[in-house]
Formats: C-alpha cells, sequence, structure tokens
C-alpha cells in the first residue's frame, strides 16, 4: 500500500502506527481511510462524505445535535424562535476564535449562512432566509420570509460551517476560492495541516479551540485508499483506526470478525442515504416517460438487495427514506414485469431497441458498479444495449453527472435528516443547476410538485406535512425520473480501544473532538 512520505514522518506514525494504533491516555493520532477524494474543504459551498468528514472538523457552526436529535450549543451558546416562526436568534460563545487569532462575530455568521444560501447545492436548505441582522459582535438573528421547520437542524456542522468574512468575502468566487485547499482556516476543534489530493488530509490539534478540554486527539490522518482490498487489510492490521461509510456486505462481514475491531450501524440516521438509478429526463430517449417506466419495470430490485447485497441492504422504493415517518408505502414501486416493460418499449416506439450509457460512482463497487453491470444484462431483455461508463475518479463522475453529461446514473444520495434539507434539492425546478452535483441533476421539473414540496416547507402541523409529502411521493413514482434501489447499508468500523466513536446523528460528519484513546 503506498503511502505519502509526509505520513512515513508523522509522529506517531513513523514509529509503524502501521503495526499498532496509538494507545494514550491524551493526545494521539486517529486514522481514517476512506475511497473519496475530496474537492476541497469547505462544506459551505460543497455536499459530500469526502468534503463533510474534514470539513466538520476543521469549521464549527452554530449548533451541534446530540444522539436523540435534540440540537446542543456549539458557536451558538442558545438560542431562540419567534412565537411566529419567523426569526431565530442565536447567542454567540464570547471567547471563540478563528484558526488565525481572528474573533468569530456575528458578522461572520451572517456572511457564512448567505454565502452558503447562494452556494450550497442544497438550494432549499437556506431558502426562506431572508436577512440576517447583527444587532452587536455575539447576537445574529436570521429573518425569514416564512416558517422554516428544518432551520435549527440545517445549522448543524455538516451542513452550516461558519467561514471567516475577513478571508472569503475577499471578492473571489467562494466555490473556487484558493483558501479552500490551501491555508484553510476555520474555528472547529482541528486546524488543516496538509492537504495532498487522492493521498491523504491531516489535521492538527487546535490549541485555542473555544471548547475547554478538547479536542482530544493530537492529529487525525483522512488517508485515501482507492483498493477496497487494501482498507480492509489496513483496518485488519491496524494500519488505520476508523472506516466509516462502509458499506459492502463482504467488508461488514470480514471486518467483524477481526477481534480488535466493532462494527456498527449506528451513526447514520440523520444522514438516510439512498442507493439509486437517476435518468436525465431531459435526454430525447429518456425524457419518454414510458422508457423510465419501462426500465423501472425490467429491474429485479429484490435480486439487488438479496443476491447482489447478501441481504445487508434494506429496499427503497420511493425518495424519503423508508425509516422516515414521512415515507409512504402506497406508491407504485415496480415490481418486476418484462411483459409490461416491453410493451411499454413499443408504446414509446422502441420496439426495435436503443442504446444507453449508465455511469456509476468509482469505489464502492458493491452499491454502484455491479448494479451498473447488472443493469447492462438486465436491460438487454427489453431491448436496451447499455454502456457501462467508468469514472476514473470521483471528481470526474460529478463533473460529469452535475455537467448534465450522462443519460443513466448510479447514485447515492441523502435525505439529510428532513425533506426540506435532502430530499426537495433533487426535485424541484429552481434547483437545475448545470455545474453542481446532488443538486436536481435528472433535469425533472413538475410544477405541482414544487407547489407540494414548497407548501410541506412551511406546514408546521406534522399530519398536514405528511400528507403533503405523500402526495410528492405518489407523483414523483409516476414521473420516474429515478428508480430507487435501496439504502446504503453504511456501517463504521472502529478500533475498539477508542472512547466517543462516531454513533451519533451524522456519524464522521461530525466534530471528533472527543473521540480519545484509552488507555
Amino acid at each position: 500500500m503506498k503511502l505519502i512520505p509526509r505520513l512515513l514522518g508523522a509522529a506517531a506514525f513513523a514509529a509503524s502506527a502501521m503495526s499498532a494504533a496509538p494507545v494514550m491516555a491524551e493526545g494521539g493520532t486517529l486514522v481514517i481511510v476512506s475511497n473519496q477524494t475530496p474537492r476541497h474543504m469547505n462544506g459551505g459551498v460543497q455536499s459530500g462524505i469526502a468534503t463533510a468528514v474534514p470539513s466538520t472538523q476543521i469549521f464549527a457552526s452554530p449548533l451541534r445535535y446530540d444522539e436523540n436529535w435534540e440540537p446542543q450549543p456549539y458557536l451558538a451558546e442558545s438560542w431562540s424562535v419567534s412565537d411566529d416562526g419567523m426569526s431565530v436568534t442565536l447567542n454567540l460563545v464570547q471567547d471563540a476564535t478563528f484558526h488565525d487569532g481572528q474573533p468569530i462575530t456575528s458578522e461572520d455568521v451572517a456572511f457564512s449562512i448567505m454565502t452558503t444560501k447562494e452556494n450550497h447545492p442544497f438550494k432549499s436548505m437556506f431558502a426562506p432566509v431572508e436577512s440576517i441582522d447583527t444587532p452587536d459582535a455575539h447576537t445574529a438573528v436570521i429573518n425569514l420570509s416564512q416558517p422554516h421547520p428544518a432551520l435549527l437542524l440545517a445549522l448543524s456542522p455538516a451542513l452550516a460551517p461558519i467561514m471567516p468574512k475577513h478571508i472569503y468575502g475577499d471578492g473571489q468566487d467562494v466555490k473556487s476560492h484558493p483558501r479552500n485547499t490551501t491555508d484553510v482556516v476555520g474555528s472547529g476543534p482541528f486546524m488543516l495541516e496538509e492537504f495532498t489530493p487522492a493521498e491523504a488530509t491531516i489535521l492538527k490539534k487546535n490549541p485555542d479551540f473555544f471548547i475547554e478540554g478538547r479536542p482530544k486527539l493530537d492529529e487525525i490522518i483522512i488517508r485515501i485508499v482507492k483498493d477496497p482490498s487494501s482498507m480492509l487489510i489496513a483496518m485488519e492490521n491496524g494500519d488505520a483506526d476508523m472506516y466509516p461509510f462502509m458499506a459492502g456486505s463482504q467488508e461488514i462481514r470480514r471486518l467483524k470478525e477481526a477481534d480488535h475491531l466493532e462494527v456498527t450501524d449506528e451513526g447514520y440516521a440523520a444522514v438516510g442515504p439512498l442507493n439509486w438509478l437517476a435518468f436525465n429526463t431531459a435526454n430525447e430517449k429518456l425524457s419518454d416517460v414510458r422508457v423510465r417506466r419501462a426500465i423501472a419495470y425490467a429491474i429485479d430490485r429484490d435480486f439487488i438487495t438479496k443476491a447482489l447485497h447478501r441481504g445487508v441492504s434494506q429496499p427503497q422504493r420511493g425518495p424519503i427514506i423508508e425509516s422516515s415517518p414521512y415515507f409512504t408505502a402506497d406508491i407504485e414501486t415496480y415490481d418486476t414485469d418484462l411483459e409490461r416493460a416491453n410493451a411499454l418499449m413499443a408504446e414509446a416506439g422502441y420496439g426495435d431497441g436503443m442504446e444507453l450509457t449508465i455511469d456509476y460512482i468509482p469505489g464502492p463497487k458493491e452499491q454502484q458498479q455491479s448494479i451498473a453491470e447488472y443493469m447492462k444484462s438486465q436491460l438487454k431483455k427489453i431491448g436496451i444495449d447499455v454502456t457501462v461508463r467508468a469514472a476514473p475518479d470521483f471528481p470526474t463522475w460529478a463533473g460529469r453527472v452535475g455537467g448534465h453529461d450522462f443519460e443513466m446514473t448510479m447514485d447515492v444520495v441523502f435525505n439529510w435528516g428532513d425533506p426540506v434539507i435532502g430530499v426537495h434539492r433533487t426535485y424541484l425546478c429552481s434547483n437545475i443547476r448545470e455545474g453542481v452535483i446532488w443538486s436536481n441533476t435528472q433535469q425533472y421539473c413538475n410544477e405541482e410538485v414544487d407547489s407540494l414540496l414548497n407548501a410541506a416547507a412551511v406546514e408546521q402541523d406534522q399530519e398536514k406535512r405528511k400528507a403533503l409529502y405523500a402526495e410528492f411521493q405518489q407523483i414523483i413514482a409516476q414521473d420516474v425520473p429515478i428508480y430507487y434501489i435501496n439504502a446504503t447499508p453504511y456501517h463504521t468500523a472502529y478500533d475498539k480501544r477508542l472512547i466517543n466513536p462516531p454513533k451519533g446523528i451524522w456519524g464522521a460528519m461530525h466534530p471528533m473532538d472527543m473521540i480519545e484513546w484509552s488507555e
């Protein structure tokens, strides 16, 4: 396995953390393995696991959440929601500073939330935010155009990193700002020491973190390992200490057999990860809903979850994860029916067949590439000749899909706790944004869907909100911009000597300031 020179020279690593993980009451190094390369470190303008894991260590947010879905103080020591739900007041801690020593003020909070609103793929997340008042240096009042039930959850670390205005407010495009990758300044428990794309991210302890006694660790190293087998070997041999977002059935079962490791599915409650096949509805062939329905009827969801995934995955039938109170089973689920699929293809004028390409996210083979290859053989049964198109790395895949340069693609998309945050972005007409991954990359637009989602976003009555989302799901099931396959079975493997592993609702996309090594 390749190790970059900087890793070989790291203090705990040099003494061959390759043979044993550090065991200390205080300090030490945590080595995390991942197969996803981050574009940069700024979660305010970029979604996804690759960015969120380091971003939540580098940047602090107004709130953080406990394992019971309850908001907890972070940069905001307290907060209040107005009686009419039209404003939220954040009272900031007094002594927090950025990594460069500059104090954090309400101006930074206002700048960050408005910047995230304008640049983040989740356009609906802060859409109701009209303005932010800053009556003093430690008070920020978020003014809304309408009630926003998901706002407090949206102020979580992975979604609302507070950026220093004195750096990112210099007039440069924040999405391509050079300080997203080098000399990154946040106020979180760790500081960026080194970022080597496709190899490793090294984070050092912030000695001036505003929460006393934290972080417990001296260093976090996120190693990028493209080969899945090498990731498993690293965990088994003690070369790495944590493997989050593990989804392969063989990986899960294999690491469960390692005596020094714990494997858990806790830590993904708010993530709501869906594995699906997306259609580019602007494509000439796929713009016909009959073709999309035919493909849906041709796929065997049960075969994928039971055979390809060896029973580890649970079937997913709609746009809202089935563990959510907003999911409804009263929808067309497209159980396999090849006769009906062939009839739809003939009705659409493709009785003699057609050609399509399918892309997939590189890395998690069982959840992505294996299904894409299965699609190739299965869709042949209804006359569709599928070309499976590989990408050399995640940025290449993201560029194709975000740029609408695809016909069909496998994808993993998160619900992010509340539909307003993670579901709306995929279906709103206003969120068709070329070049932005995990927006409405399907280019799907239905004004009735927009109306339902906009109403659900402000509805305070839980039962009425459920009814709105049920109607939305029924329409999506008929329009089929996406064929839903399974809930991604994320697990985390970690060294048993770790105290406070990431089992909260955001898992590893949360500050790791409380993780430490037992003696």
